[in-house]
C-alpha cells in the first residue's frame, strides 16, 4: 500500500484518481481548495497546489502525488496557475513521485506540429498555459521523478471503466478514454513507474 496525495480531487479526473487509488487499497489524501464544497469525498483536506509550502506539508511522508488541479473560465489566470503550480511541485516535493494530469493538444500531430497550434483561438490561452507548466517541469524538474499524462485525444465523458488503455505518441482527437480508465493509467504510473520526465499519452 502506498500513501498518495491527489491535488484537484474534486474534479472529474481527480475524483476518478481518488476512487482508483482507494480501489487498490492505497491510503489517499484528497486535496481541494474548499473542503466544505466536497463533503462526499473521504479524507479531504484543504490545500493550494500553487503553494510550495502547502505541497511540502501535504506530501510529507507520502509516496506519490497526483496533480489533477486546474482552473478555467472567467476570472481565472490559467498561465499563472499552471506555472505557479509546477514551480510549487518542483520546490515542494522531495522523494514523492509526481504524476501530473496534462493536455492532449500539446502532443504532435501526424505532420509533427503541435495540435494546439492549429486549434481554436478561444482555447489557445488555456492550452499555452498548460504548455508553460509542462516546460517548468522540463526545465526545473531534473531532480524530481515526474511524468505528465494526458489522453491521446479527448475524454469519453460517459465512458465506463474497462481497466484497459493503450499508449500513443501523436494527437488524435478521435481517440477517447474514459476518466475511469485514465485513472487506471495514473495509478499504474504510481505503482509501477515506467515513464520518467516525459509526456505520456493514453487512449
Amino acid at each position: 500500500m502506498s500513501k498518495i496525495v491527489v491535488f484537484g480531487a474534486g474534479g472529474r479526473a481527480g475524483r476518478q484518481a481518488v476512487a482508483e487509488a482507494q480501489r487498490r487499497g492505497h491510503d489517499v489524501t484528497a486535496v481541494v481548495r474548499d473542503p466544505a464544497r466536497y463533503r462526499d469525498l473521504a479524507d479531504v483536506v484543504a490545500g493550494d497546489v500553487t503553494s510550495a509550502a502547502d505541497v511540502a506539508a501535504l506530501a510529507a511522508g507520502h509516496d506519490a502525488v497526483i496533480n489533477a488541479a486546474a482552473v478555467y473560465g472567467e476570472g481565472t489566470d490559467p498561465h499563472a496557475f499552471f506555472t505557479n503550480s509546477a514551480h510549487a511541485l518542483v520546490a515542494g516535493l522531495a522523494q514523492a513521485r509526481l504524476v501530473a494530469v496534462g493536455l492532449s493538444v500539446l502532443l504532435p500531430t501526424a505532420d509533427g506540429t503541435r495540435a494546439l497550434d492549429s486549434g481554436p483561438a478561444e482555447f489557445r490561452p488555456f492550452c499555452l498555459a498548460h504548455a508553460a507548466g509542462l516546460e517548468v517541469l522540463r526545465a526545473e524538474g531534473a531532480g524530481l521523478d515526474w511524468v505528465y499524462v494526458s489522453p491521446v485525444g479527448d475524454f469519453d465523458h460517459d465512458g465506463e471503466r474497462t481497466g484497459r488503455y493503450e499508449i500513443g505518441d501523436q494527437f488524435d482527437f478521435s481517440a477517447k478514454i474514459s476518466y475511469a480508465d485514465f485513472a487506471v493509467a495514473l495509478l499504474d504510473e504510481v505503482e509501477n513507474p515506467r515513464h520518467h520526465r516525459v509526456h505520456l499519452a493514453v487512449a
